[in-house]
């Protein structure tokens, strides 16, 4: 195949500095889909040269390639096209395999129904939800539940719940915790049974409707769930996955990518059969090298950016804010979703480093460029031996009743509410 350019992302101006003047549009080639931007016009993005894509004359040693063992959503004895076609070939291969079973679903489903009927127990008025990557199904194999309860108490129920979920013994003393001085209060616990982690909240309803928006997202932007689910793996083995320790949560890599897709450049028609590996070597190269961390705001609710000194105005809570990213939550423009990651510079390299892995394997002449003999892909995620034994352990011991074949909820998503009840019950994955 005919090597393509891949580029399209925010251009180097003024030492990596996003212009918020007019853009100027590039060489040929159709032009990127122009949303709403703020006042002063949208971020620059420039095209490369053909000649930057072509193979290097001298390509430099990338990452020794995983072995295929540990790249489980390789179908044996498929043979995969070389390059860029390929590594499109992979995601969709990582998707199905990687996104959750009927089996997977039943036993989180089994976690929540049996931690809220304690709930209920205790307080019979009160309500319990899920919300984040279990109501919208992207979730890993070994991500946990977020749960919040809603309700009236004159004082922190947290505590006593957690006596309680004790001595039903839904967890060990020592696998859970109560995190009473987080920006969000909550519980932490591991499932006695599953080994299933569960974070539970109270009145925090913001999550439950931004749930109700990804899943808008999904039907939206088609090819959001696949990159979503690659990100979210890489991040994890990394440990830039957690915000408690300065990483990003799974809705801030959910607004990146639609972010992504919203101000993509190009029609994807163009690259026809490979898009998946064009979106996520782009996505790596705007955030791992072109992206103005320092003065941009990422905006989705107005399919746009804006200047970043222009939107901390109007967050709660500016002051405690020391993270390099913005990005205003859709439904609550006082919160800044990314105030928390302090490590995303981290992040930011490792988006580097995997955007020259993926650069490097997909140009790359002979074995190297060949994901049927060395998996492209794995070059920068790998699922681990003991997550494929769990899966295995979940589907001899949970195994989903016939007519719960589909991923059908169990009549926990909530209505729509006003987003003013919470500001950062969202960031939990």
């Amino acid at each position: 195949m005919e090597q393509q350019k891949l580029g399209g992302a925010v251009a180097h101006t003024q030492q990596d500095f996003i212009s918020f003047g007019r853009a100027a549009r590039g060489g040929g080639g159709p032009g990127r889909r122009r949303g709403r931007a703020p006042a002063g016009g949208g971020p620059l993005r420039a095209r490369r040269a053909a000649a930057d894509w072509e193979a290097p004359t001298r390509p430099r040693p990338g990452r020794t390639p995983a072995p295929r063992h540990s790249c489980p959503w390789m179908e044996p004895g498929k043979v995969y096209s070389r390059g860029i076609v390929g590594l499109h070939e992979e995601i969709e291969d990582f998707y199905q395999y990687i996104s959750p079973s009927p089996d997977e679903h039943h036993m989180r489903a089994l976690v929540y129904e049996a931690i809220r009927d304690v709930i209920k127990g205790v307080w019979s008025q009160a309500e319990v939800f899920i919300f984040g990557s279990f109501e919208t199904g992207l979730y890993l194999p070994t991500s946990d539940i977020d749960m919040v309860v809603t309700g009236k108490w004159n004082n922190s129920p947290l505590e006593m719940l957690k006596d309680v979920l004790i001595r039903a013994k839904i967890c060990h003393p020592d696998s859970i915790r109560v995190l009473d001085k987080a920006a969000v209060p909550l519980i932490k616990l591991t499932d006695m049974r599953t080994n299933v982690k569960v974070d539970i909240s109270f009145n925090m309803t913001n999550g439950l409707i931004s749930a109700n928006r990804i899943k808008q997202y999904q039907a939206e932007y088609p090819h959001m769930p696949k990159l979503v689910m690659v990100l979210k793996q890489f991040l994890m083995q990394r440990e830039l996955n957690q915000v408690f320790t300065g990483g990003i949560s799974s809705y801030s890599i959910i607004l990146m990518v639609v972010s992504f897709l919203q101000t993509h450049e190009r029609a994807l028609a163009v690259f026809p059969g490979c898009n998946l590996g064009v979106l996520l070597i782009e996505f790596f190269e705007l955030y791992g090298l072109k992206f103005n961390y320092h003065g941009t705001c990422i905006r989705v609710k107005e399919n746009g950016y804006a200047p970043r000194h222009e939107m901390e105005e109007q967050f709660v809570g500016v002051a405690t804010h020391n993270s390099p990213l913005c990005i205003e939550d859709p439904h609550n423009d006082s919160n800044d979703v990314g105030r928390s990651s302090y490590n995303m510079l981290k992040v930011k390299k490792a988006f580097t480093h995997a955007y020259h892995q993926l650069r490097f394997s997909v140009l790359a002449q002979g074995a190297a460029g060949d994901p049927s003999r060395a998996s492209l892909l794995g070059r920068i995620v790998v699922i681990e031996d003991a997550v494929v034994e769990y899966r295995r352990w979940i589907r001899a011991c949970f195994p989903a009743p016939e007519e719960e074949d589909g991923l059908a909820r169990a009549g926990h998503a909530a209505p729509e509410q006003d987003a003013s009840d919470g500001s950062d019950a969202d960031t939990r994955s």
